[in-house]
């Protein structure tokens, strides 16, 4: 496999996934219903998800697509191998409030590791994609540059990005253990950007995430130089029995997180 030739087909897949999903958030009101673990669907993720089920099993016709809207897929979730995993529309609540925060996100998952990953905020045409090893990049409009983490400042002053529906008390007490920090908020896989592109130092997240809702950003976040771990320090994996995260943060450098 070149990873470089599938990441150039991934990105117009990830753009016409995005194109889906705006079809039905320019419309006036959008049908919401809510999953059997109680957070909300709607059209806009079920047509991504048509989307990118298709385009990549024409990329990579052997390589299983497990997807957030396809339960039946997530018996190919596994810590071996090779698949593709998905959350086609990440944010589906920025996306109901209409904020513009949210995320089509496509990782490729080898051995339990992220090794690729793309994320692409269509509402504000943001396309990021990277991977350990491999870089990290941004494109804007018709303007794409590579991206780095920020580089240490002097000051003890965290850049601290936060979720905008998710901010629980358990992260606010991290938060507060980082000393005095400036707080950016963001919605969906955007705070992980937000750290890789150096406009953020570190992003905590202690409530439950799913793999599906992580892999592609930390990917890129890798690729810009930061790391993502657990709170024992280790790398989040993919495949586990469980598809719920632990705890995470996700920075620019281990150093910042408080011991």
């Amino acid at each position: 496999m070149n990873h470089e030739d599938v990441m150039k087909q991934l990105l117009p897949i990830a753009r016409a996934a995005g194109d889906a999903i705006m079809a039905i958030y320019s419309c006036r009101s959008t049908a919401v219903r809510n999953k059997e673990d109680a957070s909300p669907v709607t059209e806009a993720d079920l047509a991504a998800h048509r989307v990118l089920a298709t385009g990549l099993v024409v990329l990579l016709p052997d390589c299983p697509v497990v997807s957030e809207e396809d339960s039946a897929s997530q018996l190919y979730r596994r810590n071996r191998g090779v698949y593709w995993l998905i959350d086609p529309l990440d944010g589906t609540k920025e996306f109901i409030a209409r904020n513009g925060e949210f995320t089509v996100n496509i990782a490729l998952i080898e051995d339990g590791r992220c090794t690729l990953g793309v994320v692409y905020a269509p509402a504000i045409d943001a396309l990021y994609w990277g991977g350990a090893g491999r870089g990290a990049f941004r494109c804007i409009g018709a303007q794409t540059v590579a991206i780095k983490v920020a580089a240490p400042k002097a000051g003890n002053i965290s850049r601290v990005v936060a979720s905008k529906s998710h901010l629980n008390e358990t992260t606010q007490a991290m938060i507060d253990r980082l000393g005095e920090v400036n707080l950016i908020q963001a919605g969906s896989s955007l705070k992980f950007c937000r750290v890789a592109e150096g406009a953020a130092d570190i992003y905590p997240r202690l409530a439950p995430t799913c793999e599906w809702d992580t892999a592609a950003a930390q990917a890129v976040l890798e690729g810009a130089g930061g790391v993502v771990v657990d709170l024992h320090g280790q790398p989040l994996q993919y495949g586990k029995p469980d598809v719920l995260n632990p705890s995470f943060i996700a920075t620019r450098d281990s150093a910042l997180i408080p011991a």
